[in-house]
C-alpha cells in the first residue's frame, strides 16, 4: 500500500478532531523542552571563558552574558573553580590565537555531568515509561529537575554543585524521554508534526529565557547571581510536574500497561472530540498485543526487522549535532563583536540567534504536516551546507590568528549565521526530536526512544569537550567539516529516509516494507520469521 494510499485510508475511517484539550495537553507536557532548553542555556560552556578578556576585540562582558553565564560568571569561578579563575585574570597570556582560547577541562567536566547522568536516566525511563505511563516519567523528570536546581542554587562546595548538576540531568533524561513520545501518541496524526515540534519549541524558548536571565543576574554585585540564575530552573520544573498530576494518560499507553480499554476509549473521545473512535482504537489495542508479546524491549530492537527504526534512532541525533549548531553557536559571539559593537555585542548574538531559532521552529511547526519532514530536512540541510561554506571561506581568507574581521565581512557573517540559524530552527532542530518519535512501533518505542536521548546526551557531551582543540586545530577549517557533515546527512535524507506525514503511528511499519531500500532489510527478516514458524510447526507435528 502506498503511502498517499495510508493518508487517504487514515482519513476515510479514523474520525475527530484537533481539540482544545489535546491543545492544552500538549502545551503542559511540551514545557518540558524549556528543562532542557533552560540548562542548554544557563550552565555555559568553556568556550564563554576562551572567549572572555583573551582576545583584543571580545570584551569581559561578552563572555559573562554568552549563551549560559554561570560557567564564566567569576563569583562562581572563584568559589568553586578558583584555578580557572586565577588563570582567567594572567595578564602574561592575553597573544592567545583566537582559535586556541585556554580549555578548562574541570568546567567542560562539570558541563558534561549532566549529559552523562541523563544518558543513564533516559536508558532507566525506558522501563518506566513502559511499565508506568508516560506521565510517571513525566512526573518524576520534573522533581528531580526541581531537586537539582534547589541543590545547586543553595550550593556552598563543588560537591553540592555537581550532585545538583547530576540531578538536573536525570531530570532531563526523564523528561526529554517521556514528553517527545506523549506528545506524539496524543496529536492526531495529520497534526503529529505540529505538536510534536512543540517540545523544540519550548527548548528555544528555555535556552532564550536562560539567556536573558543571565544577562540580568550577571550584573548583580552581591556575587549571587548565579544562584539566581540556576535556582530559577525551579519554575519551569514546578510547571511541568505540576501540571502533568492533571494530564490525562495517553491512549496508547493506557493500553500498554494497564489493560483498561475502557479508560483508553474514554480518554481517546475525549482528545478526538467524537465517540467514533472504534478504528484507531482497534490498532491500538493490536499494538498493545504486539507490545506485550515483546518480553525483552533492547532485544527486540536489535532485529533485522527493527533495523531501520534502529539505525534512524541513531543516525539522525548524531547527524543533528553534526550540523555545526554548536559551533556556530558558540563562536557568533566574537563574530558579532568583530564589528565594532559595543559591551553589549554578546547579548545581542545570543538573543538575535535565539530569536530567529524560535521563529523558524514555529514556522516549521505550521508547515511540517503539510510539506513533510523530507521536504524540510533538505531545504534546511542545504541552506546550513552553503552557509557553512560561505562562513569557512570568509573566516580562512579574513580572520587569522589575531585581529578581527573588517567591518563588511563581519556584515555578511552575521547574516549567514542568521541565515544558518533559520535553516537548523526550520530543520533538523525539531525534526531530529519528531522523526524518530513517530516511528517506532509501540513494541519497541520506548526503548527506541531512550536510544534517541542518549545519543543526543552523548553527542553534547563529546561536543562540548572537543570543540575547543577542534577549533584551535582546524581554524576555520572546523566549518567545511560541519560543511561535509552536512552533505552527507542531506544524501542520507535523500536516499533512506521515507516521509512520514499523517500516517498513524501504528500504521508506520508500511513505509519501510514499500522503500526501495529498506524493504531488503525488513523483507529478509520476513522470511527468517515464516521460516521459524515453519519449524516450529514441524516439530509439534514430530511431538
Amino acid at each position: 500500500m502506498a503511502a498517499t494510499e495510508l493518508v487517504g485510508k487514515r482519513q476515510a475511517y479514523y474520525k475527530g478532531r484537533i481539540t482544545a484539550f489535546v491543545i492544552l495537553s500538549c502545551t503542559v507536557a511540551a514545557t518540558g523542552g524549556i528543562l532542557f532548553g533552560y540548562d542548554l542555556g544557563i550552565s555555559g560552556s568553556a568556550l564563554a571563558l576562551a572567549l572572555g578578556d583573551r582576545s583584543s576585540y571580545v570584551s569581559r562582558l561578552e563572555c559573562e552574558v554568552f549563551a549560559g553565564g554561570v560557567t564564566s560568571m567569576e563569583p562562581f569561578l572563584k568559589k568553586f573553580f578558583p584555578d580557572v579563575y586565577a588563570e582567567m585574570h594572567d595578564k602574561n597570556s592575553h597573544a592567545t590565537s583566537n582559535y586556541c582560547k585556554f580549555d578548562s577541562q574541570l568546567l567542560s567536566t562539570f558541563t558534561s555531568s549532566l549529559y552523562v547522568a541523563g544518558l543513564v536516566a533516559s536508558l532507566c525511563a525506558s522501563w518506566v515509561t513502559q511499565a508506568f505511563g508516560r506521565r510517571t516519567s513525566m512526573l518524576l523528570g520534573g522533581a528531580f529537575f526541581m531537586a537539582g536546581a534547589v541543590l545547586g542554587a543553595l550550593a556552598i562546595n563543588v560537591y553540592m554543585l555537581i550532585l545538583g548538576r547530576v540531578l538536573l540531568g536525570i531530570g532531563v533524561g526523564f523528561t526529554n524521554q517521556s514528553v517527545p513520545l506523549y506528545l506524539s501518541e496524543m496529536a492526531p496524526p495529520e497534526h503529529r508534526g505540529a505538536i510534536n515540534n512543540g517540545f523544540f519549541f519550548f527548548v528555544g524558548l528555555g535556552t532564550l529565557s536562560a539567556n536573558l536571565i543571565n544577562y540580568g543576574t550577571q550584573k548583580i554585585h552581591s556575587g549571587w547571581g548565579w544562584r539566581i540564575s540556576i535556582g530559577l530552573a525551579v519554575l519551569p520544573a514546578t510547571v511541568l510536574a505540576l501540571g502533568t498530576l492533571f494530564l490525562p494518560e495517553t491512549p496508547t499507553s493506557l493500553i500498554q500497561h494497564t489493560d483498561s480499554v475502557h479508560k483508553a476509549t474514554a480518554t481517546l473521545q475525549k482528545i478526538r472530540g467524537t465517540d467514533d473512535v472504534q478504528a484507531e482504537l482497534d490498532h491500538l489495542i493490536a499494538a498493545g498485543g504486539i507490545s506485550k508479546a515483546a518480553q525483552h524491549p533492547l532485544r527486540t530492537i536489535m532485529r533485522r526487522k527493527y533495523r531501520p527504526q534502529l539505525v534512524m534512532a541513531i543516525l539522525i541525533p548524531f547527524f543533528k549535532h553534526m550540523t555545526g549548531i554548536a559551533a556556530i553557536t558558540f563562536y557568533s559571539p566574537l563574530i558579532f563583536r568583530s564589528m565594532g559593537l559595543e559591551e553589549s555585542s554578546s547579548l545581542l548574538s545570543a538573543v538575535i540567534t535565539g530569536v530567529i531559532d524560535v521563529v523558524f521552529i514555529l514556522i516549521a511547526m505550521t508547515v511540517v504536516d503539510r510539506v513533510g519532514r523530507r521536504t524540510l530536512f533538505i531545504v534546511g540541510g542545504v541552506q546550513m551546507l552553503a552557509t557553512h561554506v560561505m562562513v569557512g571561506g570568509i573566516l580562512a581568507t579574513q580572520l587569522g590568528d589575531h585581529g578581527g574581521v573588517g567591518k563588511g565581512y563581519a556584515n555578511t557573517v552575521v547574516v549567514l549565521v542568521c541565515v544558518y540559524v533559520a535553516g537548523f530552527g526550520l530543520s533538523w532542530g525539531p525534526l531530529a526530536w519528531l522523526v524518530p518519535t513517530e516511528i517506532f512501533p509501540l513494541e519497541i518505542r520506548s526503548i527506541g526512544q531512550s536510544i534517541v536521548v542518549a545519543v543526543v546526551l552523548l553527542l553534547a557531551s563529546v561536543v562540548g569537550q572537543t570543540l575547543l582543540p577542534m577549533l584551535c586545530h582546524l581554524r576555520a577549517a572546523v566549518f567545511f567539516f560541519f560543511g561535509g557533515w552536512t552533505l552527507i546527512m542531506t544524501v542520507f535524507v535523500i536516499l533512506f529516509v521515507p516521509e512520514t506525514k499523517n500516517l498513524p503511528m501504528e500504521k508506520m511499519d508500511q513505509i519501510w516494507t514499500e522503500h526501495w531500500f529498506w524493504k531488503k532489510v525488513v523483507g529478509e527478516d520476513e522470511e527468517e520469521e515464516e521460516e521459524e514458524r515453519k519449524d516450529t510447526v514441524l516439530s509439534d507435528m514430530m511431538i
